[in-house]
């Protein structure tokens, strides 16, 4: 049986200061502090730990001299692909992801749809809440956990800082109009209200569950502008246009009554777009729609919806990070909202007998 060959003994940064006749410190700063050292010199230096195969400071232990991992995480209760697939949430973690760069950080997703357990076991300076139910254990687990921690359209906690915006102004603001143009049967396609992924009309029961901070101020939102209308809810298990079309279709077809929609997101209208057409209902002449978010693509579909600053809301909230690690205490911040009219809203008219 052949001997074993000893292990290969890994090259080291005073093997490198070694073979250049200098200190251990002057390698390190090659690396981590290279405005200390002449660019020659530190070309010296990555030249003489390439001929060693030398990979550079270990990372792990060098966030554990500095106790700090360099690394934020985003907690959501949603699978995974929820960050990639909903257009807002692309745009807001790029946001984010950009106001923290500049300090070195980096985003860790710790997608959490099943319990806490990424929650407890993350490796990071601190956590961004972005979507979370109220009382769930995931957000427990984050405040016990009593990292710098940012909530994003949540109800506000003493010990985190808060970014969110005015959801129930710019419901209101789209129901109002919807109201003030004569629509008195409305529909109004919700995001979800529970963790469970429910998808169907909503009962009194089940409205007064609600979970989620952000559905609940929209849909009082809607209440307050639509008074006097009578409010068909819908939720829907996901936010994706096949569940926003799938949703319409069953509202509408339960409720032929209705002449207009509210969708919690443009992700939703999109799909309610394509449910009105296969119903041969014609936009806006036989149903008016307004979504919400304001999406980069809903300006080219000629949608109307309720605007909201996704981009800035992810600086601030890169922002309010960055202050936290440095020990600094940043104000809650609270954004505004606005309607932007467009193309599918107008004026209820009676629906002739074929539609």
């Amino acid at each position: 049986m052949p001997a074993a060959k000893p292990p290969v003994r890994r090259v080291t940064l005073r093997d490198v200061a070694a073979r250049l006749g200098v200190s251990p410190a002057t390698v390190s700063n090659a690396y981590n502090r290279p405005d200390q050292l002449s660019p020659e010199l530190r070309k010296r230096v990555l030249s003489a730990a390439r001929d060693l195969g030398y990979r550079g400071p270990d990372p792990l232990a060098r966030s554990l001299r500095r106790g700090r991992t360099g690394v934020i995480g985003v907690v959501y209760d949603a699978p995974l692909t929820y960050a990639f697939a909903d257009p807002a949430a692309a745009l807001f973690l790029g946001s984010v992801t950009q106001a923290i760069q500049q300090a070195g950080l980096n985003l860790l997703l710790l997608a959490s749809p099943d319990g806490a357990q990424p929650v407890h076991t993350a490796s990071v300076d601190g956590f961004i809440v972005y979507c979370a139910a109220e009382g769930h254990e995931l957000l427990r687990a984050v405040l016990e956990r009593g990292l710098p921690t940012v909530l994003v359209d949540q109800t506000p906690q003493p010990q985190a800082a808060q970014v969110g915006i005015d959801d129930a102004g710019g419901a209101a603001a789209a129901a109002r109009c919807l109201r003030e143009l004569g629509h008195r049967q409305i529909g109004v396609l919700c995001l979800e209200l529970a963790p469970d992924r429910h998808t169907g009309p909503v009962t009194p029961r089940r409205e007064a569950a609600i979970a989620y901070r952000t559905t609940a101020e929209r849909l009082r939102g809607y209440r307050e502008g639509a008074a006097g209308a009578a409010l068909h809810l819908f939720e829907t298990g996901q936010n994706t246009p096949e569940e926003g079309e799938a949703a319409a279709l069953d509202l509408l077809r339960q409720h032929p009554e209705i002449t207009a929609l509210l969708c919690m997101s443009d992700v939703l209208a999109h799909g309610a777009l394509r449910a009105a057409q296969r119903l041969g209902l014609r936009v806006p002449h036989d149903l008016s729609l307004i979504g919400f978010d304001d999406l980069p693509s809903s300006a080219a579909l000629n949608l109307s919806t309720v605007w909201q600053p996704t981009a800035d809301k992810g600086r601030y909230v890169g922002e309010a990070v960055l202050a936290l690690l440095s020990g600094e205490t940043p104000p809650d911040v609270s954004l505004p909202t606005r309607l932007v009219v467009r193309g599918t809203t107008a004026e209820r008219r009676e629906r002739s007998a074929g539609g």
